[in-house]
């Protein structure tokens, strides 16, 4: 029988409730949506299950080809080989580069996938488009999300016979807001609805405090604290958490995460192989594009070989009287991708730090992604650590469980034996804060920050009967203000005429349990104790497409002329 079709719904339409026998009707599945694999989990009762397409695969390729008129996934799509994939019709990767401008080095790095990827270097969405019947088909990694997540919900709803339309996902630490918001987006053209973004590690962190939860209840125990140092590292990213655990109640004390991950570790050994890799591949055509297939497929193979064996042989034709034959030893790959893997000893280094944690206090070192298996990152995590990894958890499943706990327990589910007992208390992966003090990046709340929270900064005019501010909110931790993920911008009006420095503009961010971002902004002056006008209150993000552009705009209009300059911090409220 044909796999069925499915369609995308708009941003706009809504899904009318439906009925359901289940006896959980509204409970959320979780989404682990890796870089180069995803797989979805449900609470089934007693413990999570694990859902499989109709290949009996729990591990589903994220991929999307255009080769036909309906576009069709990795959820149902069987290829009939792995040069399929690499034939400039398929589109994946989409998870580094969704919500990315094309200035962004990562996208840059996308130029090597064998689709076409093009960039004008202003800060805008890249171009993205697949190989159609020698046509280029353009697309964008939001809509080839919505496909995929289509049939990873046709998928669910098959095997769990009911409509599915709450969902738990996991995304990276270093995922902005911005990019936050074209996850949420490409779910509702999907017809989903979002209950929780977890950054993965901190997924991991739920199911490990469901797991000492039980070993405490089957020992009969009070259970102390445990700390756990949770590396996660695939294709597309590598997260590094720090949470402390005791009687299912999960806290993260620090998070870590920058944008490197197997795809960096294949494209160095590309390079590597083949040094003039961007000129051979630069015209794009259909040779090109298999060529590069080839180089992909045979090299991808060799690393992961050399996870377990310490030497490789490499022999790919890449046509044109162009061959690669060469020997690899493991020595030589770690070599070359020395600077990542210092990386992740650096992102270890700083999470611990950052979390007040010394590395005699942790109690287990959990080791999960897609690169779990790369002997160097084991030696790098076990030398930092001094201790051994923790065998307890599936190393590729870890994250959807973990997505899949917390939607049961968004979800409201009840568990008579105590095994849904269970809290994350999270905390802000990036710093928060506004354009002030000249160019400078003023965070108003630290990464690290336990959630919910809420923080604000007095901040001053710098002209003398200055009646305007402009409010510019970033997110990141570069001093350098351009180098952080601008969120929005908006104007206070109507500060009365004062010396500079006389008025007091009060800048306050709140995140709410859900996560969400409020910026509120009033004018107090002097011995007065009402605002001046009405406090603006604003929910970010607020760019959309071009906010690179945005930033341009802003500094070419106004310059300084409604520059502001900290006066003091004030404390939590």
């Amino acid at each position: 029988m044909a796999e069925p079709a499915y369609l995308v719904a708009s941003d706009s339409e809504t899904t009318a409730e439906e009925k359901s026998s289940s006896p959980f009707p509204d409970i959320a599945i979780g989404i682990d949506i890796g870089t180069s694999q995803c797989s979805v989990a449900v609470w089934g009762g007693s413990q999570v299950e694990l859902l499989r397409n109709t290949r009996n695969q729990k591990l589903m390729r994220s991929y999307v080809t255009f080769k036909d008129e309906i576009p069709a996934g990795g959820v149902s799509n069987q290829l009939a080989h792995e040069y399929e994939m690499l034939s400039g019709a398929a589109i994946f990767n989409m998870k580094r580069l969704i919500g990315r401008v094309d200035t962004d080095p990562v996208v840059h790095a996308s130029k090597s996938l064998p689709f076409l990827v093009q960039t004008l270097n202003i800060g805008v969405r890249p171009f993205i488009a697949a190989l159609v019947k020698n046509m280029w088909r353009s697309t964008t990694p939001e809509e080839v999300l919505a496909i995929f997540l289509v049939e990873l919900r046709a998928m669910a709803e098959l095997q769990l016979k009911r409509p599915v339309r709450n969902v738990v996902l996991t995304i990276p630490v270093s995922f902005s807001r911005f990019q936050i918001t074209r996850i949420e987006r490409a779910c509702a053209m999907a017809g989903l609805q979002v209950l929780r973004l977890m950054p993965e590690p901190t997924a991991v962190a739920l199911l490990y405090a469901q797991q000492q939860q039980q070993n405490v209840h089957e020992n009969m125990g009070s259970g102390s604290e445990k700390i756990a140092l949770i590396f996660n590292m695939g294709a597309g990213f590598c997260d590094v958490a720090v949470s402390a655990t005791a009687g299912g109640v999960s806290q993260i004390k620090a998070l870590a995460g920058t944008a490197l991950g197997g795809e960096d570790i294949l494209l160095n050994m590309m390079r590597h192989l083949l040094p003039d890799m961007d000129s051979h591949f630069s015209t794009r055509g259909i040779d090109e594009i298999r060529r590069m297939g080839l180089l992909r497929v045979a090299t991808q193979d060799a690393i992961h070989k050399l996870s377990a064996q310490s030497n490789v042989q490499i022999d790919v034709d890449l046509g044109n009287g162009r061959k690669i034959s060469k020997a690899l030893g493991r020595e030589e790959f770690e070599d070359v991708n020395r600077e990542i893997f210092e990386k992740c000893e650096s992102l270890i280094k700083q999470c611990l730090h950052d979390a007040k944690v010394e590395v005699e206090d942790v109690s287990d070192v959990i080791l999960v992604g897609g690169c779990s298996n790369i002997p160097k990152l084991r030696n790098i995590i076990t030398g930092v650590c001094k201790r051994e990894i923790y065998n307890g958890i599936n190393p590729l499943e870890a994250a959807v469980r973990g997505a899949a706990l917390e939607g049961a327990v968004a979800s409201g589910v009840n568990d008579p034996f105590g095994s849904l007992d269970l809290l994350t208390i999270q905390a802000t992966p990036l710093s928060i804060g506004v354009r002030a003090d000249g160019n400078s990046f003023v965070p108003i709340i630290h990464q690290n920050t336990t959630m919910p929270v809420r923080r604000d900064v007095i901040f001053t005019t710098v002209h003398d009967n200055q009646a305007e501010a402009l409010i510019i909110v970033y997110e990141g931790d570069e001093k350098a203000v351009e180098k952080n993920h601008l969120l929005g911008y908006f104007k206070i009006t109507g500060i009365p005429p004062a010396p500079k420095g006389v008025p007091e503009i009060n800048v306050c961010m709140d995140i709410d349990a859900s996560n969400v971002l409020r910026v509120f902004a009033g004018v107090v002056m002097p011995g007065v104790q009402n605002p001046a006008a009405p406090v603006m209150e604003v929910r970010m993000p607020t760019v959309d497409d071009g906010h690179g552009w945005c930033a341009e705009a802003l500094n070419r209009t106004y310059g300084s002329t409604l520059d502001l300059v900290t006066v003091q911090k004030k404390g939590a409220h």
